[in-house]
């Protein structure tokens, strides 16, 4: 199809006019181009084929739908020519860098902080995704972009969304697809994307597939019927419980065969139990995306700056931890427990609204672990929310924490965040 050329105009469905002013890529769907509506830049994506009348009306209601959250960059409007279809969308930031450039260390995250917080926005993105009765069906490591200081996330590619029943034609990249969609038993669906979301989780925090270890390593190249064995027919976890024959290789698996250890047992775990031969075989046992946000925020909660000045992770199950900088020893901090959630309370950690409140929210930051600007032995909890919380001392001393203000960490504490929220200190 003839490339669409500067200042062309292109009516939109909602009526008004896109310019085109310069093209920006091709894909294997179609090419990209930046566009001007009303004074504002835009790009428009536009299939190098018309697609089929299923495909346009599903990415019609998905326009309607609206994006599940701000982390997509999702259909706006429609093109629909006679010879021609495609989307609007927003543009990509400057300082959104592409995955790819990440898993081969062309970028890096500024902090752990930064990592976690990419890792917990993608999992709530598909989430609320989920939540909107959508699958993504095509999860891969060309879907998104990070802002390397802050972890924030955009999406992209978000023309195969659909409901689960339905598919579009697509499967997926082999690396990332799920054991049934590889060979062939299902279609993808909620349950592939959980497992698809795992992988990419995995390979965020250490640089490697699941899957790529030795088997990989000792076969000169990946042809079609050896990637549809050890991604489909035979996957098995480089760290499996069970199975020991696919261990990293020293001088190949560099990058997770350093970060592993790093981790909180926790933490490994839950990629033991995501990859464990029976959540392989059986979609239903996979761990949803609202399993991983539990896991997240928790490792958010356990990941703290060491006197040193460096990030490092505090495990909470054993009375010290190593600093993975300086290789100093940090015992094991007083903990704010919530429910099933433990924090560190160490100085700059801090609480957000789903540990403090009812509400469903990761992302406002409710309070902080401060140091006694007097006594620097003495941290406290600063109250960041216009609310009142209320402690109780172990003496039976009663304490009311005003907004802005805070209380003095000690063990045994018992605070009241609402009359249905309750912690303690241990």
């Amino acid at each position: 199809m003839k490339e669409l050329t500067p200042n062309t105009r292109i009516p939109l469905s909602n009526g008004s006019t896109a310019t085109v002013k310069q093209k920006l890529g091709d894909g294997g769907q179609g090419t990209v181009y930046r566009v001007s509506i009303d004074r504002n830049d835009y790009a428009l994506k536009v299939y190098n084929k018309y697609p089929s009348k299923r495909f346009a009306r599903n990415l019609e209601e998905n326009v309607k739908k609206g994006a599940p959250t701000q982390h997509f960059l999702w259909p706006q409007v429609t093109v629909s020519m006679s010879n021609r279809f495609g989307y609007i969308m927003d543009i990509r930031p400057k300082e959104y860098v592409d995955f790819s450039k990440f898993l081969v260390a062309k970028a890096r995250f500024a902090s752990w902080n930064a990592m976690i917080n990419a890792a917990i926005q993608i999992t709530y993105a598909f989430r609320e995704l989920h939540r909107k009765g959508l699958s993504y069906q095509d999860l891969n490591d060309g879907n998104f972009f990070f802002n390397p200081n802050t972890g924030d996330v955009l999406i992209c590619d978000n023309d195969n969304v659909c409901p689960p029943s339905t598919n579009l034609g697509i499967k997926g990249k082999c690396r990332y697809m799920a054991p049934e969609i590889v060979i062939g038993n299902s279609t993808p669906n909620n349950l592939s994307d959980y497992f698809s979301l795992s992988v990419i989780l995995f390979m965020l925090f250490f640089n490697n597939h699941p899957f790529d270890g030795k088997r990989v390593a000792e076969v000169p190249c990946l042809n079609d019927a050896i990637e549809r064995n050890v991604y489909g027919e035979n996957p098995i976890f480089i760290y499996d419980s069970q199975k020991d024959s696919n261990r990293p290789v020293r001088g190949i698996h560099t990058n997770v065969l350093n970060r592993w250890p790093l981790f909180p047992e926790f933490f490994q775990q839950a990629f033991i139990e995501a990859f464990a031969e029976d959540a392989l075989r059986n979609p239903n046992k996979r761990k949803s995306d609202n399993d991983w946000l539990k896991i997240l925020t928790q490792l958010r909660s356990q990941t703290l700056t060491h006197t040193c000045g460096h990030e490092t992770f505090v495990d909470l199950d054993k009375t010290f931890t190593l600093c993975f900088n300086c290789q100093k020893s940090i015992e094991k901090p007083l903990m704010l427990v919530v429910g099933k959630q433990r924090v560190a309370l160490y100085p700059k950690m801090k609480l957000y609204a789903n540990q403090t409140s009812s509400a469903d929210d990761i992302f406002t930051v409710t309070g902080e672990v401060i140091v006694n600007k007097n006594n620097p032995n003495v941290w406290g909890l600063m109250n960041r929310t216009n609310d009142t919380w209320k402690a109780v001392y172990p003496n039976g001393k009663e304490l009311e924490i005003k907004p802005n203000t805070g209380l003095p960490i000690y063990k045994n504490v018992e605070i009241s965040f609402s009359s249905q929220i309750k912690a303690n200190i241990q």
